[in-house]
Parts: C-alpha cells; sequence; structure tokens
C-alpha cells in the first residue's frame, strides 16, 4: 500500500532537519581535523603526537561515517522528490513503516540491506 502523502511529508521534514544536523557535524569534524593539524608543534613529544595521529584518525572514521549517513539522507530525499520514498532500492518491495520510522533515510529492506553489506548485490 503507497504511503500516505501525509506520512511522506512528515519524513520530509524530519530528513530535512537530519541533513542539517549531520551538515554541522561533519563541517564541524572536518574543521577540527583540519585545527589539529594545522596546530602541530615542533616541540611536542613523540607520544603526543602519536595520540594527536589517533584522534586525528578517529575523527576521519567519524567524518565518513557522518559524510555516509548524509549521502543517505540526500537519497532518501531524492526519493521523495521522484514519488519512490519507502520503496527499496534494489527489491523494489515496500520498505516497512517501523523500519523508517527507526532510520528514515533507509532506501533498502532489512533483508536487501543485509545482502548489499555481505556483498551478495
Amino acid at each position: 500500500m503507497p504511503m500516505k502523502k501525509a506520512d511522506v511529508l512528515k519524513f520530509k521534514k524530519r530528513l530535512e532537519e537530519l541533513r542539517a544536523q549531520m551538515t554541522l557535524l561533519v563541517k564541524g569534524a572536518t574543521e577540527e581535523v583540519k585545527t589539529d593539524q594545522k596546530s602541530k608543534g615542533y616541540s611536542q613529544h613523540q607520544a603526543d603526537e602519536g595520540t594527536d595521529d589517533f584522534d586525528r584518525t578517529i575523527n576521519l572514521e567519524v567524518t565518513n561515517k557522518e559524510f555516509s549517513i548524509l549521502r543517505q539522507i540526500e537519497r532518501a530525499l531524492e526519493k521523495i522528490d521522484e514519488d519512490t520514498y519507502g520503496v527499496c532500492d534494489i527489491t523494489g518491495e515496500e520498505i516497512p513503516l517501523k523500519r523508517l520510522e527507526a532510520v528514515p533515510y533507509a532506501t533498502m529492506t532489512v533483508q536487501a540491506q543485509e545482502k548489499f553489506e555481505k556483498g551478495l548485490l
């Protein structure tokens, strides 16, 4: 059964809010990584440099994860514009409403997502 227009609008508003939050997080983390690199001094102890490098690596990984979610949010918003929101990109099946409530940027059913992550698709 196709999703009601009111539900789609509710999800669109939620996705736009998530996009704004994720954009700020990605920008903040990116700036933090850049700042850490610029402020590196020559008088630091090697152990401090190691810790700084570790922190920078963690920040980069977090940024990559956030950027990935941001791309998924953008894709979900595209699907709203295409009038295909709530339909799995892989199988064409409807994505259960409970899944969309938990992960509004989901573009695949749980089964398709699992196969995709295992490299079976």
